[in-house]
């Protein structure tokens, strides 16, 4: 069976280039004119896609945290007010579905809840994001399935048996399986990167890694290992305020990461031992044959 499915105008999965996707989640601290230079940084990069975070605060917000007191550029406020001021209104993402499409780059959301999910599918999106925190909300992995577009499934935070139980509700057919450590930044001896391995070796769908390590190379051994999609943060500066900055990569870094990756591709080649022609002068040179 091929591990392969398609994803906008791409198929992704083995024998195909990575697919790179910058996480703009709410980096940009509620500024439509930072995502949009975010778009445009990642496209510049060279990614495949930029994906958002949609969330609707009354309904993904606890009671308990509501009233609980923030720092935030806006001032000492609740989380819950907090939660509403990095939140995207219809206008906004019209905007940055119109200008992705004006550049030509594909674009998706992780919905947090069935409403946020229900107001992406409008957009017509190549594929959903399910985030790591709701594996195990198979309420709304039922919602997921039931839009029929790929999904791309994270599994930080998770046990062997969560994710099984999750990839049995989903089907294996339309999913992209990813890897992931939920600790932002994470350290790498928390990596473990060679779970890539292991989820290739349980599941027929294709694997790929979703990384919120400080650095670049991690990233490009995910790829090494058999990730066929790799996701990381995007930020215009990992000094800026917002919990996912410091996991983050500066665009200039953005640029260094995809060209890793495609030098990572190439060089991994087909596992065939052969003689290419380059060797040949010092073939003839060096070459030394018993007597």
């Amino acid at each position: 069976m091929t591990r392969e499915i398609t994803l906008g105008k791409r198929l992704v999965g083995e024998g195909h280039p990575t697919y790179i996707v910058a996480e703009i989640g709410i980096n940009h601290n509620g500024s439509l004119e930072i995502a949009k230079q975010l778009i445009a940084a990642a496209k510049h990069a060279g990614v495949d896609a930029v994906k958002f975070q949609k969330r609707t605060p009354e309904l993904c917000v606890p009671e308990h945290q509501r009233n609980q007191m923030r720092d935030t550029p806006w001032g000492y406020i609740p989380y819950l007010e907090y939660r509403y001021k990095v939140e995207f209104n219809q206008a906004a993402y019209e905007e940055i579905d119109r200008y992705c499409r004006e550049l030509g780059l594909d674009w998706f959301a992780s919905s947090w809840d069935i409403p946020s999910l229900e107001f992406m599918e409008q957009f017509n999106p190549p594929a959903h994001k399910i985030p790591s925190a709701l594996l195990t909300d198979h309420e709304l992995l039922r919602a997921y399935r039931a839009t029929g577009r790929p999904i791309i499934l994270s599994t930080g935070m998770s046990t062997m048996e969560e994710i099984e139980a999750a990839v049995a509700l989903l089907g294996e057919e339309n999913l992209i399986l990813c890897h992931s450590t939920s600790s932002y930044p994470c350290p790498p001896d928390e990596l473990n990167l060679r779970m890539i391995q292991t989820l290739k070796e349980h599941f027929s769908c294709p694997i790929g890694y979703s990384g919120h390590e400080v650095g670049l190379v991690p990233t490009a051994v995910a790829v090494a290992l058999g990730a066929c999609l790799v996701e990381r943060h995007i930020t215009l500066d990992r000094a800026m305020w917002g919990s996912d900055q410091s996991a983050s990569v500066e665009p200039q870094g953005f640029e260094h990461l995809v060209k890793y990756i495609r030098v990572t591709e190439r060089s991994l080649g087909d596992g065939v031992k052969k003689v290419y022609e380059s060797e040949k002068s010092s073939l003839s040179k060096l070459r030394r044959f018993s007597q």
